[in-house]
């Protein structure tokens, strides 16, 4: 009866605990769905240097912008941001992290930044802003993207 009892005990708690990680698991992948859906509803938004609103953006404002909203506060420029989070090598980026560039005609080792929206097979698709269209997605497999990119970096890390 007693080694039933002890049995008994540890499934309950081996579930309990494996229930309480996928809670952990869910809230992060909530955040970062959230995160990204703020990003995506200024697709098409102007670009403005120094923006952060509806009224215009630059690349650091909207992903600024879309974690303040949830909470989590970043650094303003990309170079900054870059500094933050955990190095994710570029097979293991996924939806929420961040993709940092060196675009040779700005100032800077790391002067751009999008937000990495989904993953289609090996295709990184990202938001951020760019002077000439405003907000909008590019793939990390343009060629452009893919020789400016420097390193990826994921903000929300499982606890």
């Amino acid at each position: 009866m007693f080694k039933k009892l002890v049995f008994v005990f540890l499934v309950i708690l081996l579930t309990f605990l494996w229930f309480k990680s996928q809670t952990k698991v869910s809230a992060k992948e909530s955040k970062i769905d959230d995160i990204v859906n703020f990003a995506n509803s200024h697709n098409g938004i102007a670009y403005r240097a120094g923006g952060t609103t509806k009224k215009g953006m630059d690349c650091s404002g909207l992903v600024y912008t879309s974690f303040k909203n949830y909470d989590i506060q970043l650094p303003r420029s990309s170079a900054a941001m870059s500094t933050k989070g955990k190095k994710v090598a570029i097979k293991s980026v996924t939806k929420g992290d961040l993709l940092f560039f060196n675009i040779a005609r700005l100032k800077g080792a790391i002067n751009h930044v999008g937000l990495v929206t989904s993953i289609e097979g090996d295709n990184v698709i990202f938001i951020h802003a760019t002077t000439s269209k405003g907000v909008i997605y590019s793939s990390l497999n343009e060629q452009y993207w893919r020789s400016t990119f420097v390193t990826a970096k994921r903000i929300i890390v499982a606890e």
